[in-house]
């Protein structure tokens, strides 16, 4: 009887850090995996869920640091499917949320590979969340955008101008690098006293949070020496994130201009 397996590929999103926050299925799923091809941030913690058996090859891409492009980790998961079977793509929050997931995908549907697709909860949602600030919150905001800070050759994305020119929660993903610029715009759109806050390892124990307006965040995520991987929340939810999450990055003052509406003013 032949045991040769079925060349496919699963692009599994492994949530925002916290490794409880990977679904059920997504646990299962590397439990069935023959390849696991994983992020640089992904919490490695997420392996105890493979087989003893099973190949993880370490793959991500980092600012600034040598690394696999994109080309190479296509041709790796067709060559690992082939050889193996089951390669299972580990990314980050969810893998269609600026993670290139369904490119790598048509890659490899291009390459006679069957695929299938399983959900990560996104850290634009989740990351935000831990620090006790939603995306939405009744008479705060109706709304919310998520954009990436840059486009495919580095430059500003348009989206920042665009959001800058809309009161809607607007949470900017690795966007740390271009901070300046992005406080820039949303100061030269009038809003220079928004609130807005820093996030950095969303969900994780060593998490970070900082907070103030616009035209403060930059100082204060100097001060504080926050980096990466973090991302950026601006708008009036801001207002809501939970004090205890600010007590280690933010002066006494700071929360007079974080203290939240009464419910009455909000309903």
């Amino acid at each position: 009887m032949s045991t040769t397996k079925l060349p496919r590929l699963t692009v599994l999103g492994a949530g925002p850090g916290d490794p409880e926050l990977l679904t059920l299925k997504g646990a299962r799923v590397l439990a069935e995996a023959d390849v696991i091809l994983y992020d640089a941030l992904t919490n490695h913690a997420l392996l105890q869920h493979a087989r003893p058996a099973a190949v993880s090859v370490p793959v991500g891409k980092r600012r600034g640091m040598r690394s696999h492009s994109q080309d190479e980790i296509n041709a790796l998961i067709v060559e690992y499917a082939h050889r193996y079977g089951h390669v299972v793509r580990l990314k980050g929050g969810d893998p269609f949320v600026f993670g290139r997931g369904r490119e790598e995908m048509l890659f490899a549907e291009a390459h006679g590979l069957a695929t299938d697709y399983v959900p990560g909860i996104s850290s634009a949602v989740a990351a935000a969340g831990s620090a006790g600030i939603p995306v939405t919150h009744r008479g705060l905001s109706e709304g919310f955008r998520v954009i990436t800070a840059t486009t495919a050759t580095g430059e500003l994305s348009g989206s920042v101008a665009e959001a800058a020119q809309s009161r809607a929660t607007t949470v900017i993903l690795m966007g740390l690098g271009e901070l300046e610029n992005i406080v820039a715009v949303f100061s030269r759109c009038g809003q220079t006293d928004t609130p807005a806050a820093i996030v950095q390892n969303g969900t994780l124990p060593q998490a970070r949070v900082v907070t103030g307006t616009v035209a403060e965040l930059p100082a204060r995520a100097a001060a504080a020496g926050i980096g990466t991987p973090a991302i950026i929340i601006i708008g009036e939810v801001v207002r809501l994130a939970t004090p205890a999450s600010l007590a280690t990055t933010l002066p006494p003052a700071a929360f007079a201009v974080l203290t939240p509406p009464s419910y009455a003013e909000v309903a």
